[in-house]
């Protein structure tokens, strides 16, 4: 991966972010990375905003653009659009549940396999994400200071049929739940459907 494509990996799954931030994690000056973002933006990948400092000239922060966005692609996403309606005009809604409940159930049954033998809910989390990872969706874990933890998906690998049928997401957080298991909680804080970054999930031992 060529230095340009790992500031976008890094505005992708980091949020917006100054140069000399992305300089200490890609191992450049802030001006070698400046003039990468620069070239990125007379490209259309990234633009910045600007926000005044404590003192001295603004901090300027960098962030993906649309257009950057489509550099992780969206997987088969006129197919799985053309798929859906398909589906809706032949079947109807109830032909399209039927389809999200056997999707559900598949997806499942893999995400149990991988938490089997874990013990922790850390471990049943970490074992979830890197099922994600596999599936596209770019996930990590974060722990929080409360002993709850932060399930992220930094990509979307199917976001234009949930924005057509938004019962996918519906159906990812249930199974989440019931792959995590009874006494746990799951709730989405950050999705992207509502204009995040990313989706997030808090999860953390149900009261």
């Amino acid at each position: 991966m060529n230095t340009g494509d790992q500031l976008l990996m890094l505005l992708k799954t980091r949020g917006a972010q100054t140069a000399q931030a992305l300089a200490g994690l890609v191992g450049l000056t802030p001006m070698g990375v400046r003039r990468q973002l620069e070239a990125a933006e007379d490209e259309g990948l990234v633009t910045h905003t600007d926000t005044s400092g404590k003192v001295g000239r603004p901090v300027r922060r960098w962030l993906l653009t649309d257009l950057g966005q489509e550099r992780f692609p969206d997987r088969h996403a006129e197919l799985t659009l053309d798929l859906i309606q398909g589906v809706r005009t032949l079947f109807g809604e109830t032909g399209l549940e039927r389809l999200i409940a056997a999707r559900e159930e598949t997806a499942e049954r893999a995400y149990r396999e991988r938490v089997a033998g874990c013990a922790t809910l850390e471990d049943r989390v970490a074992a979830l994400a890197d099922a994600r990872s596999l599936d596209g969706y770019m996930a990590e874990v974060q722990p929080r200071v409360d002993g709850s933890l932060l399930l992220i998906e930094n990509h979307c690998p199917i976001c234009s049929a949930a924005r057509a049928c938004q019962q996918f997401c519906r159906s990812e957080l249930e199974v989440f739940r019931r792959v995590l298991g009874p006494g746990v909680a799951v709730v989405r804080i950050e999705h992207q459907l509502e204009g995040a970054r990313r989706c997030a999930y808090l999860v953390s031992h149900a009261d």
